[in-house]
């Protein structure tokens, strides 16, 4: 199988046949077969097989990614999470319909979308004779991975949801409960793992998913179920408003006449079941989701999968393959239809001239809550948050911002620990200008191009070995637990030794020692894995979602926070209700 760099413009040959052709009477979940390339005019080969496949992972880059609406989807409603008033002010406000529809939308059409192409490759893929049995195999393999991975999308985000299979009537297909989903997406997922490559087999391809990626993703859905069938507990977020106010309410400044920060404080909130996993087994599904980490983390059953070294090597182009990185959607660099965005979106396009200042983008990063959550060491706010930085216009007026308010990142380049003063008038404010900005998606081939090649991690090795410090911990395993939260937390170089239950208690203010490590993991998928998708997942599965927000009530940049219920789940679009007859007209709680 040829690597996903030689087939992505190989792969237009499938979406541009493939492509979804919408009108006011089509399902988003039916895609127009018209021009479907056949087993007969693609053949019947191993490079026939490869098409197929490249057209489903096309699929990310063409159609759901490249019209902006993802990672928004995944991404802007969260507690830590922030930006312009004109990109937030709809759906990152909790508007998800009128405004905010489009973005809402974007995750059903995209998901079933991929699903719908999932089951035209398979259908070609398994009539093929000529094709080696451990080739198709992988191929179907990859196939199975994408469908899952579509499900355990759509169920976070719709709750209960039709299945579709490739002889499905769209027009009559009924939703089906949560724990129906979630059955199918570990059937998928398990008959994925017998399929797919190792990472280390010869025939393995970098840059496609493996056994340790569909196991890993069968440790977080079973994690996801688990904490979401559970309703008992408590969960300690350190959170709050941003900013002092006096008695009357009003902001308070400071000398500089700029708004006084607040420091997070640790709250408790009661973890609430989920709604549709009631009948689902925490304590069992977390069994689950501790076994299929450890032969990921502790076993080479499944291949052989390692965290990069050093943060400052995690995100630079050179380990964009490197095993920690389970799933990724790659792209080319500057290609005006196969895009993500992801650069302009986080990094800001920069002048051509080199990395002087930004001409377009860089609006989404992190509150200053988040920000404060970490040791003044740790190199992912060190290294992986920009503390200065120039627009186009202070660029020619000799200024430029830093971050944060601490007047010693004026005088220091990103590394944190060599000073100079380079003659620019840097300032800074409370506004949405003045964030903490990730530097996770700066390093690409052309950051000039608003189509740079940065890819989206979906999913990553650091990410599953918090799932298993989660599972760990919520059997009563905190001796282990604790072992695999260090060892993420120790690659970014905290000044801390290893975390004991007991500082962790005294962190969360909590007495409970079960309560202060979930609490602990929780906080730490925040920081480890903020701006890639995660953070309002997390908070919707532990039932904490509306709580932890209404916490909040207005973000740094004045974005509102404040949530009901009907937020816990995205609405189903109108389109597809007029077409499902099975649906009923019947929408999400609240819409």
């Amino acid at each position: 199988m040829k690597s996903m760099k030689q087939f992505i413009f190989a792969a237009g040959l499938v979406c541009c046949c493939c492509a979804a052709t919408l009108t006011s009477c089509n399902s988003y979940i039916e895609e127009d077969t018209s021009g479907l390339l056949t087993t007969e005019n693609v053949g019947d080969s191993k490079e026939a097989c490869d098409l197929w496949v490249t057209g489903v992972y096309s699929k990310w880059i063409y159609d759901i990614f490249c019209w902006g609406y993802f990672p928004n989807v995944l991404e802007l409603d969260a507690d830590y999470i922030t930006g312009p008033d004109w990109l937030f002010s709809a759906f990152g406000a909790g508007q998800f319909l009128g405004n905010g529809s489009d973005i809402a939308d974007a995750l059903w059409k995209g998901a079933y979308g991929l699903i719908e192409r999932t089951n035209t490759a398979t259908t070609h893929i398994e009539a093929m004779q000529n094709v080696e049995t451990a080739y198709k195999n992988n191929a179907l393999g990859e196939m199975k991975f994408q469908k899952a991975f579509a499900y355990f999308l759509l169920v976070r985000a719709y709750g209960n949801i039709p299945l579709l299979d490739a002889n499905t009537d769209m027009t009559n297909n009924p939703r089906v409960s949560v724990e129906r989903v979630y059955q199918e997406i570990f059937t998928l997922l398990e008959d994925a793992v017998g399929l797919l490559y190792k990472n280390t087999d010869a025939a393995y391809v970098k840059g496609h998913v493996s056994k340790g990626t569909a196991a890993g993703l069968l440790a977080k859905a079973y994690a996801t179920a688990a904490s979401s069938a559970m309703a008992s507990g408590n969960l300690c977020i350190r959170t709050g408003e941003p900013y002092k106010k006096d008695a009357s309410g009003n902001y308070e400044v400071d000398s500089d006449n700029l708004k006084i920060y607040l420091q997070p404080v640790a709250t408790t909130f009661a973890i609430q079941g989920v709604s549709g996993y009631e009948t689902m087994d925490a304590a069992a599904l977390y069994g689950k989701a501790a076994d299929w980490a450890r032969k990921l983390i502790e076993t080479t059953d499944l291949g052989s999968y390692s965290l990069v070294s050093t943060f400052s090597d995690l995100w630079a182009m050179r380990n964009r393959y490197a095993s920690e990185f389970l799933f990724q959607v790659y792209v080319p660099n500057n290609d005006s239809k196969y895009k993500t965005g992801i650069h302009n979106l986080y990094a800001g396009t920069y002048d051509s001239a080199g990395l002087n200042y930004i001409t377009d983008g860089g609006w989404v990063g992190n509150t200053y809550n988040w920000y404060q959550l970490f040791d003044a060491k740790d190199d992912r706010i060190v290294l992986g948050v920009k503390h200065r930085w120039r627009s186009e216009g202070q660029y020619k007026d000799n200024g430029g911002f830093y971050y944060p308010h601490n007047t010693e990142w004026k005088t220091k380049v990103d590394n944190g620990q060599t000073p100079y003063d380079d003659g620019v008038n840097y300032y800074y404010n409370t506004t949405q200008q003045c964030i903490a900005f990730t530097t996770k998606y700066m390093d690409c081939t052309d950051p000039s191009t608003t189509n740079a090649d940065c890819p989206w991690p979906f999913l990553r090795l650091a990410d599953i070995k918090l799932i298993y410090a989660e599972a760990l911990n919520e059997a009563g395993n905190q001796t282990k637990a604790l072992a695999q939260l260090f060892d993420v937390q120790k690659r970014s170089n905290p000044s801390a030794s290893s975390p004991t239950v007991a500082s962790l208690q005294t962190l969360f203010n909590t007495t409970d020692a079960k309560t202060a490590l979930r609490s602990a993991i929780v906080e730490e998928r925040a920081k480890e894995l903020a701006c890639e998708g995660d953070r309002r997942w997390d908070l919707i599965r532990w039932g904490v979602y509306v709580a932890a927000m209404n916490a909040v009530v207005a973000d740094d940049s004045g974005v509102s926070k404040e949530r009901s219920t009907k937020h816990l789940l995205f609405p189903i679009p109108v389109q597809e209700l007029n077409t499902n007859q099975a649906l009923n007209n019947q929408n999400n709680p609240g819409y």
